[in-house]
């Protein structure tokens, strides 16, 4: 009984000691000065069944974006082993230099989007020690092409690679130093950015990998497990607290990922009705989001979810041109 009593005593002040908490995030002002940009998936687009390069020039033209985060992809960089194909990621560091765009461009087996995993065919059936030596040259390949483009402005080595989800394995800390470094042997002139999860990691072997650290912020999400799931509870003071514990500056941090796309519980886009989607995204939730990383104080956040956008514009138009007018009026630079 007098275990259940200390249990129950810690238990009411935890929670009390976590509404305070909570009260003095309600106090926190938006950091107006916040500058956002966006990640972009020309595969993503094309699975949307629309053109992606269209997409790219009216994210870039109409709403001004100035920082944009790209993937070259290993699965389509090098389908046929020891054939490199430049052709898509040379268009995107074109299109973005030609429009004054400063890129980050993630390199690795894991990138963003799903299923994080991007391995060429022949790669996805072989352990990782047979494999890797291909890995390695891939990256080479893109370094050495890239590292002098005017619109790189730093590299990512790949994407939340401490996290267990999609259909890669977790990397070994080991793993992800040597393809840092391999990195910075090539080009000294650009900084690296290692990612992490925002909710489900405590940022431990992450926030200090790399020169630069980014997280994600997702506020809805789904499982099988729990369904909808909201992350409306975790204050924004609690991504600044854990940068502290890793001794990170404030300056040298950044949300890459920030939700402003449904989270699909399985299916398509195409194949999941608006309301369903809209229990996770819609342009309210849109609105708290940009102003959660504007607490979170971050000074760039990279909006996820461009596509997706373009996708609500062509098949619910007046629902679209919501979503690009809040966009639209962002700060960008």
């Amino acid at each position: 009984m007098k275990v259940l009593k200390i249990v129950l005593l810690i238990l009411v002040l935890g929670l009390l000691l976590f509404f305070i908490l909570r009260v003095f995030d309600f106090m926190i002002k938006e950091n107006k000065d916040v500058v956002f940009g966006i990640s972009f998936s020309p595969k993503y687009a094309e699975s949307l069944e629309l053109d992606p390069e269209k997409v790219y020039n009216k994210a870039l033209a109409d709403l001004d974006f100035k920082y944009v985060r790209l993937s070259a992809d290993w699965d389509e960089l090098e389908n046929e082993k020891g054939v490199y194909n430049f052709s898509r990621v040379d268009k995107y560091m074109d299109l973005s230099a030609e429009n004054n765009v400063k890129v980050i461009l993630a390199v690795g087996r894991k990138t963003p989007r799903w299923p994080e995993c991007h391995l060429p065919g022949w790669a996805s059936q072989e352990k990782y020690e047979n494999y890797k030596v291909y890995l390695v040259g891939y990256i080479k390949a893109v370094v050495e092409r890239y590292k002098d483009h005017p619109a790189l402005e730093l590299w990512q080595v790949e994407n939340e690679p401490f996290l267990k989800f999609g259909l890669c394995d977790k990397m070994s800390a080991s793993d992800l130093r040597e393809e840092i470094n391999l990195v910075k042997n090539i080009d000294s002139s650009h900084q690296i950015m290692v990612t992490d999860s925002g909710e489900l990691s405590l940022w431990g072997k992450s926030a200090g990998a790399g020169d630069l650290f980014g997280t994600t912020v997702y506020r809805v999400v789904w499982n099988k497990f729990t369904g909808f799931w909201k992350y409306d509870w975790l204050p924004a003071w609690w991504y600044q607290m854990r940068l502290k514990w890793q001794d990170v500056p404030l300056d040298k941090a950044m949300v890459a990922e920030l939700q402003a796309e449904p989270w699909m519980t399985g299916g398509s886009v195409a194949s999941t009705t608006l309301k369903k989607q809209e229990k996770s995204m819609d342009v309210e939730k849109l609105k708290q989001n940009i102003s959660y990383a504007q607490k979170i104080g971050f000074p760039r956040s990279y909006l996820w979810g461009v596509e997706w956008w373009y996708w609500l514009e062509k098949n619910y138009p007046e629902k679209g041109r919501g979503f690009l007018g809040v966009v639209g009026s962002l700060k960008k630079e």
